[in-house]
């Protein structure tokens, strides 16, 4: 089971909702997060944050460390969090699970005038999407490959 959760960044102007795989860990594992705006002044911490294209998320790591034992082997880290997808964003970036939905009404009409030309369609989309937002540099476009930033040492429980 998969489970979203919405919360507002510290300036208040950006609201996003997280994915949380498995609901292993809670929606307060996220302690605090900034957009681009507020970002700015945040002072990284790579033992609690996760940086993502101006967007920081700040997680409580003595939840994480709680909950050890129902994760995936491997170092715990923020980055770990965020990339295997136990607390992420609810699509690419923030606001994706929104943004993808309008990019596709268009082509989702095709579905029931001609199916061929849909699935066509679709796969493009997908396909050219995908490598935008990999351009824009979004972390999770780059899933399954190794992402470890300077400074992030894994947990130590």
């Amino acid at each position: 089971m998969c489970v979203a959760h919405e919360s507002r960044c510290k300036c208040g102007k950006e609201t996003v909702s997280f994915h949380l795989k498995d609901n292993i860990l809670p929606e307060h594992v996220v302690k605090a997060l900034f957009c681009p705006l507020c970002s700015s002044d945040v002072q990284i911490n790579h033992d609690v944050m996760v940086v993502d294209n101006g967007w920081v998320i700040e997680y409580d790591m003595d939840i994480v460390a709680f909950s050890r034992q129902k994760l995936d082997k491997g170092p715990i880290t923020p980055a770990f969090v965020f990339d295997s997808g136990y607390c992420t964003w609810n699509g690419y970036y923030p606001g994706d699970h929104r943004d993808s939905m309008k990019e596709r009404e268009m082509i989702t009409a095709l579905a029931k005038t001609d199916p061929a030309l849909y699935l066509r369609e679709m796969r493009a989309w997908a396909m050219k999407r995908l490598e935008r937002l990999r351009q824009e540099g979004w972390r999770k476009t780059y899933e399954g490959e190794s992402l470890k930033a300077e400074g992030e040492k894994p947990l130590q429980c």
